[in-house]
């Protein structure tokens, strides 16, 4: 037999091999066999295919680039190469792949896989349409397949807003049920999202129930629901439900990374500026590598966003660093990550470099100017400078005129004890509403209220009167208003306020027979201080009172004497006696006071070494000190007329007492 008969045997010998082993799933030893018919013949298209399948079998994705670029194969791997990126998370390499494949009609499974790429990449709208040509155009047993991952885009497109018309689908699974929940979730209608999400729990437990599942996969499949719905009750402000929601699948250690992140990342929101050290450990699980490439843009960009606030509200270092990140990141977060900085400026007390940087921005974003003057602001009036910030509110032209601004600017001017201009901002609003009537809108009713009521307390009642005139054709029907612009009328035209009083109700309209019969029929027997507080008093603070009101009666009623108990004494008392000087100071600080010696104490020896007991008495200075001291006994007219010294404890009464004196 020659050579190449040989080899041509041990190739199909080898390729038997091959197939057993592809067949069993031993991927490793598929992989040597391939390899062996490589190495006798390098044009084996099969084991070329062969070896390809078995390194992304094992998942070796690299290896795959590596070969592909090393090898260059006679036939078309453009499936291979796109799904190896893919998978080694590079959509937008792998979505190049394809489209300079030049491979057009795309056949079923680049089609699949390029379905599975724009989803990545988060081209949803051309996602939905390849979906729905899949569908139309194949059928096998993966159509159950396609149909949820087609409802996956479809509530993508609920939650981006999109105007696309959707079709309504099937919900005869639970998977298919979740994704109609989370397009009810992107439209804001959460109430309804929450019942669908529950349905979809119930029917998750059956299936998988049925299926014969134990309880550990049945709860790691239920916790994406379990936190969506956590999600749903929190935007309805059910936050203690939803944040138990959030902690217990965080407790059962799913390996979904991405489904922890979202859990960290609500808790976080839900902890605000509280529990600082259990946000700061959620946040380093919302914000980890490994659940990066399954999030979605949008989650991303809230994460990165809520970690700059909470590292701001934990005054961490690199807050500026992460906010100047965030603004790189996302343009359309530019400016809120600018006054995440600024507001760690203003905690540094560095409001010239704050405002410094809120100029600078306004300079490149003049479109913003209102914001970013708004901010400065209030930095001034952080920095206690209301000045600078009554001359920024005055330079914003007719935005000034606004109902809150003109609030803040008359508080501000207040605050500095300057009413005229407090008066004359009022006057202005007025008038420049008068004459801006159709591009003002809203409802100004409480800012004619106040501007009326301001003026009405400075003593201007024409100016007071035009407010209430503004009020009045707002509110015809309000006699209030119309009582106050009688009175406004009165202080400077008498005739005006006659003519308007004329439209207020009569007297009799406003008080009834029947209210008059009720008051006459009221309990007047009240308690005396009640009557008291409510007749009216004379010049002389007294009450007068005549002889047939009810008041009167009760006047004339003794006040009852409240009797005092006497106070016990001892039973040895003795009035005569003086009391003791010292009876408030305490029994170790008087001057009589001998600590009581311990028995199991030796007598300890004074004196030099070798003296008895009995001569130590003689050397014993403290015996000798105390023989002058006056006892308790010496008479009141020797001791001092002011209350008597304290006396320090020596050093030995520091001791713990046994007992108490």
């Amino acid at each position: 037999m020659s050579k190449n008969e040989n080899r041509e045997a041990t190739i199909r010998q080898l390729y038997t091999e091959l197939n057993k082993q592809g067949s069993n799933g031993e991927y490793e030893k598929a992989l040597k066999s391939a390899n062996k018919i490589l190495a006798l013949d390098q044009n084996e298209t099969k084991a070329l295919q062969c070896k390809l399948v078995c390194l992304i079998q094992l998942s070796k994705f690299e290896e795959v680039l590596k070969f592909l670029d090393r090898t260059q194969p006679a036939y078309d791997c453009t499936f291979e190469r796109a799904y190896c990126q893919y998978r080694l998370n590079q959509p937008e390499a792998a979505y190049k792949t394809i489209q300079e494949s030049g491979v057009k009609p795309l056949p079923p499974n680049l089609k699949e896989l390029m379905a599975q790429i724009l989803y990545r990449l988060e081209k949803f709208e051309e996602c939905f349409d390849l979906y729905r040509d899949i569908i139309k155009n194949t059928h096998d047993d993966y159509d159950d397949e396609r149909t949820t991952n087609m409802s996956a885009v479809a509530a993508n497109l609920c939650v981006e807003g999109s105007k696309k018309e959707l079709p309504k689908l099937r919900e005869d699974t639970y998977e298919l049920t979740y994704n109609a929940a989370c397009a009810l979730a992107g439209k804001q209608q959460f109430p309804e999202a929450e019942k669908k999400l529950r349905t979809s729990e119930k029917l998750c437990r059956e299936f998988l129930e049925e299926d014969g599942a134990t309880e550990e996969d049945i709860m790691d499949e239920v916790a994406i629901i379990k936190v969506q719905l956590a999600y749903c009750l929190q935007m309805q402000g059910k936050s203690k439900e939803a944040s138990a929601i959030y902690t217990d699948a965080l407790k059962h250690k799913t390996n979904d990374q991405a489904l922890t992140a979202v859990a960290s990342n609500n808790l976080v929101v839900i902890n605000k500026d509280q529990n600082m050290f259990d946000s700061k450990k959620k946040m380093k699980q919302a914000t980890s590598e490994q659940a990066e490439h399954k999030l979605t843009s949008k989650q991303k960009k809230l994460i990165a966003f809520n970690n700059c606030l909470l590292a701001l509200f934990t005054n961490q270092a690199d807050c500026q660093l992460l906010a100047s990140r965030l603004g790189n990141s996302y343009q359309d977060l530019e400016f809120q990550s600018l006054l995440i900085r600024v507001s760690q400026m203003a905690k540094d007390k560095k409001f010239k470099d704050a405002v410094e940087l809120l100029q600078n921005y306004c300079k490149k974003q003049p479109k913003q100017e209102l914001e970013v003057k708004f901010a400065i602001i209030q930095l001034q009036l952080i920095a206690g400078n209301r000045k600078a910030a009554v001359e920024i509110l005055e330079s914003l032209g007719e935005a000034k005129y606004r109902p809150g601004v003109v609030s803040a600017l008359v508080t501000l001017y207040l605050g500095l004890d300057n009413k005229n201009a407090a008066s004359n901002i009022l006057k202005t609003a007025v008038e420049w509403y008068k004459k801006n009537k159709a591009t003002a809108g809203g409802d100004l009713t409480d800012m004619w209220r106040q501007a009326a009521s301001f003026h009405l307390r400075g003593g201007e009642a024409e100016t007071a009167a035009k407010s209430l005139e503004e009020l009045l054709r707002s509110n015809p029907t309000d006699m209030k208003i119309l009582a106050q612009l009688v009175i406004a009328y009165a202080q400077f035209n008498p005739k005006k306020a006659q003519e308007a009083s004329k439209k207020l109700p009569a007297l009799e309209t406003l008080a009834t027979g029947a209210e008059i019969d009720a008051l006459e029929a009221t309990n007047w027997m009240m308690i005396a201080k009640a009557v008291k507080k409510k007749m009216p008093s004379s010049a002389g603070g007294k009450t007068d009172q005549s002889p047939g009101t009810p008041g009167s009666e009760i006047t004339k009623q003794k006040k009852k004497t409240v009797r005092k108990r006497k106070g016990k004494l001892p039973k040895n008392y003795d009035a005569s006696a003086v009391p003791d000087p010292e009876r408030w100071l305490p029994r170790y600080e008087r001057t009589g006071y001998r600590k009581k010696r311990d028995r199991r104490v030796k007598e300890v020896m004074k004196g030099s070494q070798g003296v008895s007991s009995g001569q130590a008495d003689q050397y014993d200075m403290s015996k000798s000190y105390n023989q002058t001291k006056e006892s308790p006994a010496t008479p009141a007219a020797n001791l001092p007329t002011g209350p008597a010294p304290r006396q320090l404890p020596r050093k030995s009464q520091h001791k713990k007492k046994k007992g108490k004196h």
